[in-house]
């Protein structure tokens, strides 16, 4: 497969709806929801070699094994014929604290 340059260092955000994860077991869940981002994953990046962000796995997992999150925003980035799935949150969290710091005026 020919991939051009901006193909290879692609970077796309995606929100996952992860609501089907409540048709498994309630003990299963969060091992099915990172099962579905990994699907997600390999389905719109066309790639098998998948990785996701030790972040994204806490958020994931921070609720226990029987809540995980119904929705999450990720990015998702091809590198060296690796897609490494990220957590959205931590971009605009970092880019709200360099707002606020500049427009803080009290």
């Amino acid at each position: 497969m020919n991939m051009s340059k901006s193909d290879e260092n692609a970077t796309h955000v995606f929100t996952i709806n992860l609501g089907k994860a409540w048709l498994t077991p309630q003990y299963r869940r969060t091992d099915r929801v990172i099962n579905m981002i990994k699907e997600f994953a390999k389905r719109h990046m066309k790639n098998e070699n998948i990785k996701i962000d030790q972040e994204l796995n806490k958020e994931i997992w921070r609720q226990g094994k029987t809540h995980p999150p119904r929705k999450v925003r990720v990015r998702m980035s091809l590198d060296d014929n690796v897609v490494l799935v990220s957590s959205y949150q931590d971009n605009l969290k970092e880019n709200e604290g360099k707002k606020n710091e500049n427009t803080d005026t009290t």
